[in-house]
């Protein structure tokens, strides 16, 4: 979800956001990501047009609804008004006062319409009570052998859902996962169903279907293999499941029940995600994007470290990652006139190995540790995506 941190909005607008917005944009990062469009914003403009067809359907029907509730309402009031007539005539002193009172009262408001089901939205999990960490909670442990510790750790070790844990909190993950074993043709998820666990799958393949709106028959939206993860959105998102998954030969698979999920993987994710953004706010280049830029970066980003002496990045080497320094020290050196000289030393909070994913480059210069550091990580697709048109970094570094 996005967040405006570092924004000052009005209380009038943070409450448009959270009971307009935010649910709009669940929906939209769900069909989304269960679809995987290549072109996602003509996908989501599609989308967002047979939204509004429904919508604007929709209104007119309610509309019409309340014309004719409001013609039922006037003619019951008729009614009322004419037997009240009819038994005032029929009697005197008390009782006709009572009568009296009675005709003057007006019929019910009709019912409010129902609420949403008992799922709340994600705005609720992340940011209301559903957040708040329980001091008091133990994960479930399932014995495994080393061997299948080791199997699962490298399993998940390619998933972004799991890059912010800590050795020690992927080890309760870890020791908190059951083993599920599919049959061909099973269905492990049901579109429309309640979500209480995500899987990953360790052997084995797994088909998933949507069942598109005004459609009879499901689409195959993707096939997921070893490695993937599948069941995640209505955790994340608090939502019905958007898709079906069916197992297309004998798999093992890996589940994760909500609580472990939320409690750890999310704490860690948001612990993950603030860290970063302090890191980020000490970047100069960086300083003047806004909170939400920021977040994107914040979220894409892994952390790294290298002992001094280490090299971090190495001339000629291909280039396919760019680096924040977040503590330490590094330089950079290059081969001038047949001497390597430094050409550039770095502190908390300077960046380098941005020209080689900008130009498509080899690396241009040998970045080395002088003493411990720790590193942000960004791989080149989210670099492309989250900062490549920062036309700065065309003229700033070596590396």
């Amino acid at each position: 979800m996005a967040t405006f941190e570092g924004m000052k909005i009005p209380p009038e607008m943070k409450s448009y956001i959270k009971t307009t917005l935010e649910p709009l944009l669940e929906d939209m990062v769900t069909e989304c990501l269960t679809d995987q469009p290549e072109d996602p914003i003509g996908f989501l403009l599609q989308w967002l047009e047979k939204q509004a067809g429904a919508k604007a359907k929709s209104d007119a029907d309610l509309t019409a609804e309340n014309e004719k509730l409001k013609q039922e309402i006037e003619t019951l009031k008729g009614w009322q008004k004419d037997i009240g007539s009819a038994i005032k005539d029929e009697k005197t002193g008390e009782e006709e006062e009572e009568e009296e009172e009675d005709d003057d009262m007006e019929l019910d408001e009709p019912p409010a319409a129902p609420a949403r089901g008992n799922r709340q939205s994600v705005s609720a999990e992340a940011y209301g009570d559903w957040n708040k960490a329980k001091t008091d909670f133990t994960p479930p442990v399932h014995p495994k052998t080393d061997d299948q510790k080791a199997s699962i750790m490298k399993t998940i070790s390619g998933s972004f859902l799991f890059a912010a844990l800590e050795d020690e909190q992927r080890a309760k993950v870890i020791d908190a996962m059951s083993e599920v074993t599919l049959t061909k043709g099973d269905r492990v998820i049901k579109q429309g169903e309640d979500g209480d666990f995500l899987f990953v799958i360790e052997k084995g393949a797994c088909d998933c279907f949507k069942l598109m709106p005004g459609e009879t028959e499901e689409k195959l939206v993707k096939t997921c293999a070893p490695g993937d993860v599948f069941g995640e959105l209505a955790l994340l998102y608090n939502l019905p499941r958007a898709a079906s998954v069916q197992a297309t030969e004998v798999t093992s698979c890996w589940r994760l029940d909500r609580e472990t999920f939320n409690h750890i993987v999310r704490t860690a994710a948001t612990e993950k995600r603030e860290k970063n953004l302090e890191v980020l706010k000490k970047v100069p280049l960086l300083s003047a994007m806004e909170g939400y830029e920021l977040g994107q970066i914040a979220d894409a980003l892994y952390s790294d470290s290298a002992e001094a002496g280490k090299n971090i990045v190495t001339a000629g080497e291909p280039g396919d990652k760019f680096y924040i320094l977040v503590s330490g020290s590094a330089e950079a050196k290059k081969v001038i006139s047949g001497e390597e000289k430094v050409v550039m030393s770095y502190t908390e909070g300077m960046f380098f190995g941005e020209l080689a994913l900008l130009k498509n480059e080899p690396r241009a210069a040998t970045v080395t540790a002088t003493s411990a550091c720790k590193l942000l990580r960004l791989d080149r697709g989210a670099f492309r995506r989250l900062l490549g048109s920062v036309d700065q970094l065309l003229n700033v570094n070596y590396a």
